[in-house]
């Protein structure tokens, strides 16, 4: 794998559809992130954190452009599109469709036509790497959360994209699951955007934050630098992470 593509977004504009109206719930959202860069996106419920990721993988129609490396999201280009990409879900379970996780993870590589040594290697290279190489005989559905969200970004490794893409990797979890993720994600060799209400993580892994409100970016930095920003925080309808807190008292 390498160190990931760059990512361009320029004008981002998604809808959804209500009964009544059109809504806009990403509006004009251009950003640019490096190839190897962890960008978070921060913001409250229905900020439109989720619809950008969506509109990444060109799940969702929108308006403006969207470019991956040199690849254009576009109806045409979608399978290309979703070979260069892994997205992990924030409800992991909703990936899975396998019996066993071995098999979970050797889907991606096999349906990519590689032959049974390098699928051998890519599974156990994945499952090593979100510490899961105990667990390959396990089913999918024994495993805990912060387990199965591990196993989701082992699925997404094995294919070796270019970018991953995770939506609220870290909900829900007990502190030692949460490690877990976090561990599992700082390792991995891509372009990473996450969208997520973990302040702390984007804190803890000093990637990029972008603060996210009304579908609008309302801030943009390093986040061990933007997350302090008190005032900044408050109009993206947020409050500093506890490890931020600290560091200012």
């Amino acid at each position: 794998m390498g160190a990931g593509a760059s990512l361009r977004l320029e004008g981002l504009r998604v809808f959804r559809e209500a009964a009544s109206a059109r809504r806009v719930v990403v509006d004009g959202v251009t950003l640019r992130a490096a190839p190897g860069e962890r960008l978070f996106l921060l913001g409250p419920n229905g900020a439109g954190k989720t619809s950008i990721l969506l509109a990444l993988v060109g799940a969702v129609p929108f308006e403006g452009r969207i470019a991956i490396g040199e690849l254009e999201v576009s109806p045409r280009t979608i399978q290309d599109v979703r070979r260069a990409v892994g997205f992990v879900f924030a409800d992991p379970s909703d990936q899975f469709f396998m019996s066993e996780v071995s098999a979970e993870v050797a889907y991606g590589p096999r349906t990519r036509g590689l032959d049974p040594v390098t699928v051998t290697a890519r599974v156990e290279g994945a499952l090593a790497a979100v510490r899961l190489s105990g667990f390959a005989g396990r089913s999918p559905d024994e495993l805990s959360l912060g387990e199965q969200r591990r196993l989701a970004i082992a699925t997404a490794l094995a294919i070796e994209p270019d970018v991953f893409l995770l939506d609220e990797p870290t909900a829900s979890l007990d502190p030692r699951a949460r490690h877990a993720v976090l561990e599992a994600v700082a390792r991995v060799p891509a372009t990473v955007v996450v969208a997520t209400h973990d302040l702390d993580a984007a804190y803890a892994l000093d990637g990029r934050a972008v603060l996210i409100r009304d579908g609008r970016v309302v801030g943009d930095g390093r986040a061990r630098e933007i997350l302090k920003d008190t005032a900044l925080l408050d109009a993206a309808g947020l409050v500093p992470p506890i490890a931020a807190q600290a560091v200012e008292r």
